[in-house]
């Protein structure tokens, strides 16, 4: 990265909910890596979060915040403003999976689901919206998943949550185009991550047998790609769900 590019990177201030753990985390660090300053947000913090922010050099921040709750979204929105300056850029990563047979799953949990990966994401993007507006420009990447590209049994509920942001981004894309405003999505397929370490050795096996490129995902070949769609290099792409399973639903 050249001079100029530093200082534009510098310049440009993404909100990434979810940002204590796995993913999230991974993405918060990639961006942080390129130059930007990074506020994210969620229930409770991390060993590995405390560690990024005390190397960033004051570029990390985070709350603790429940994206269910709107109030508790609007104050962390504007600390951020106050600290960073405009938001530019979200990356909607927060995210919980309750997985079971639909009709044995209990309501408050498919509320709660409900309420945090796919309402959590709207207002979010709906108040950072407004802040990519005045600045006539910005980028959404909302981080879906592959089971809400192809169905699989036990997270019926879940795969409507993540189903629902590919529908998001595609709306979003045609509404907020002629502002300046790309919206795209990322589906990961099974990523070496703590959702996949319930699995069995020979449940992930066979998901490796699967997969054309035999391996499970990391997440670094997820946000590798969350990089690349807020980047520049990508000006000209919106409205579209980038799968990355390593061939997975090919």
């Amino acid at each position: 990265m050249d001079r100029v590019e530093s200082e534009q990177a510098a310049n440009r201030v993404v909100v990434v909910s979810g940002g204590s753990k796995g993913l999230g985390l991974a993405i918060c660090v990639s961006l942080l890596a390129a130059g930007y300053r990074v506020a994210t947000f969620s229930r409770k913090s991390t060993p590995e979060l405390e560690r990024a922010i005390a190397h960033s050099d004051g570029r990390l921040y985070w709350e603790s915040v429940d994206i269910a709750d709107d109030e508790q979204l609007a104050g962390f929105l504007r600390n951020v403003r106050t600290l960073f300056g405009r938001v530019g850029y979200l990356v909607n990563s927060a995210g919980m999976a309750n997985e079971g047979l639909l009709t044995m799953m209990k309501g408050r949990d498919i509320a709660r689901m409900i309420e945090v990966n796919l309402g959590g994401a709207i207002s979010l993007s709906q108040a950072c919206v407004k802040q990519m507006m005045v600045g006539g420009a910005g980028v959404i990447v909302n981080v879906s998943s592959i089971v809400g590209v192809r169905g699989y049994k036990g997270v019926g509920a879940y795969s409507a949550t993540k189903a629902a942001l590919d529908g998001l981004t595609r709306s979003l894309s045609k509404e907020l185009g002629s502002m300046g405003i790309r919206v795209n999505s990322v589906a990961p397929g099974f990523m070496e991550t703590e959702m996949t370490s319930e699995l069995t050795e020979q449940q992930k096996n066979r998901i490796v047998r699967q997969t054309p490129m035999g391996r499970l995902g990391t997440v670094e070949d997820v946000s590798s790609v969350v990089k690349f769609l807020l980047s520049d290099e990508s000006r000209f792409i919106t409205g579209q769900t980038f799968v990355v399973d390593g061939g997975l639903t090919a």
